[in-house]
């Protein structure tokens, strides 16, 4: 079977709009779409050229039977979707945080293996070519001392920004942390190794928001500082914020025994899916590098989103074919997104009762 013998439907079309051209760059048919605005859901379809349109996401996994479901909608919903989606045979791309809590999550792990599907966890940031060139280096630094990283962003820097359910704990479990920390997490263990505990601090910036259609006060965090401990020893500090007026960027820096390595994603630059990498040695200060495999110009066509979408997103969507061709499931693995849960989970239990908290095995 080849990609472009596979189906995929999508559901939910905020951030799930980058999905379409990420899958139709891959090679894949998107034959349908899912939003609960039926209408604006058409008009996205209309766009991308995508035949159906449905408003309930259950009428479009068992009418348009597409092969790959994926979820981007509020993390309250990603377990049920799921777990209808393995039911009716399909594989899945479940976008970040994974769920609700470890135990979703887990539940979402043991149906995947159960219905033998593919399953992958949409950390797209892994892909820019700096990031991947920092872990292909990671071995040069030795034992590792600390990780520092950041995730800054302004999209409720204002106080007139409309409120969404990304500002609502009940469907989006955390803020800043699950919709931009769980990136970060996710690039700590990829690269570092596994969290053992964590300590959180967070506040939000405009606590009089109104939340929209449930009249009743915003409660997720708009900015978050975390100081955590590995396996290894190793220290880390996350700062992540949505309310950090006039950036948009990420920073991953780790530092080890023979050396460092940084990488800056700054989406305010050109070729910012490139990413900026810079490493030192043990007798050198540290100096930008050029990392290998850039992408084609045409990447950066379209608006944001799409830009997503094709820099980031596709070289996930190649992976995820690859899984489905050998019947294996690559990393970023639904159990990646499992693990990163389990860090969030930990996160908000030290900022419900304050100081530290142990993150807990996601077997147990």
């Amino acid at each position: 079977m080849t990609s472009s013998d596979l189906t995929v439907g999508i559901v939910g079309l905020g951030f799930g709009r980058a999905h379409i051209p990420g899958f139709q760059l891959a090679g894949c048919c998107v034959v349908a779409l899912s939003q609960r605005n039926e209408t604006a859901a058409r008009a996205v379809a209309d766009q991308y050229g995508v035949p159906q349109v449905y408003a309930r996401w259950e009428e479009m996994i068992d009418k348009a039977r597409p092969d790959i479901v994926v979820i981007a909608t509020p993390p309250v919903l990603h377990k049920a979707i799921a777990l209808r989606a393995f039911e009716a045979g399909a594989h899945v791309l479940c976008e970040k945080p994974l769920a609700m809590s470890r135990d979703e999550g887990r539940a979402m792990v043991e149906a995947a293996e159960r219905f033998k599907r593919v399953a992958m966890t949409g950390f797209n940031w892994r892909f820019p070519p700096a990031l991947q060139e920092l872990h292909a280096r990671i071995g040069t630094l030795g034992r590792p001392f600390h990780v520092n990283c950041r995730w800054l962003g302004s999209r409720y820097a204002d106080e007139s920004a409309a409120a969404t359910w990304r500002l609502d704990r009940a469907q989006a479990g955390l803020g800043a942390m699950g919709d931009m920390g769980v990136h970060l997490v996710d690039l700590v263990r990829w690269n570092v190794g596994e969290f053992t505990r964590v300590c959180a601090q967070a506040g939000m910036a405009y606590p009089g928001r109104t939340l929209p259609s449930v009249a009743k006060p915003a409660d997720a965090e708009d900015f978050c500082s975390v100081v955590g401990e590995l396996a290894s020893g190793a220290q880390v500090t996350l700062m992540v914020s949505r309310a950090a007026r006039g950036a948009n960027e990420t920073t991953f820096e780790v530092y080890g025994a023979r050396g460092a390595l940084r990488c800056v994603i700054d989406r305010q630059k050109p070729r910012w899916w490139i990413g900026e990498l810079a490493i030192a040695g043990e007798s050198g200060a540290i100096a930008p590098i050029t990392p290998p495999g850039a992408p084609p110009d045409s990447v950066g066509e379209g608006d944001p989103l799409e830009v997503i979408g094709k820099a980031t997103i596709a070289p996930l969507v190649t992976r995820l074919l690859e899984g489905i061709r050998t019947g294996t499931t690559p990393s970023p693995s639904l159990a990646d997104g499992l693990h990163a849960q389990a860090v969030l989970d930990a996160v908000s239990e030290s900022l419900e009762r304050g100081g530290w908290a142990a993150v807990s095995s996601v077997s147990s």
